[in-house]
């Protein structure tokens, strides 16, 4: 962590395209680490890596007994 990069709240939310009080939630509630530096809270690069990785999308599993076919097992729906 020492050769990290920080941002500033400002900056995770402009890159993320979302409103700063929603980083500062983030903050608040634990699921981002940041550090207060007495001038504001700022976000390690390998935080926000950890942060973003752990609220990524997993790709949908298939349901039990299915083979890819309509999902009522019609065989005239397949691709």
């Amino acid at each position: 962590m020492p050769n990290d990069q920080y941002q500033t709240i400002k900056e995770v939310a402009d890159r993320l395209k979302v409103a700063e009080a929603t980083v500062r939630h983030w903050v608040k509630e634990g699921q981002l680490r940041a550090i207060d530096i007495g001038k504001g809270w700022r976000i390690a690069d390998s935080d926000l890596a950890d942060f973003l990785l752990s609220h990524q999308t997993a790709p949908k599993k298939p349901r039990a007994g299915m083979t890819g076919g309509a999902p009522d097992g019609d065989p005239g729906c397949r691709s």
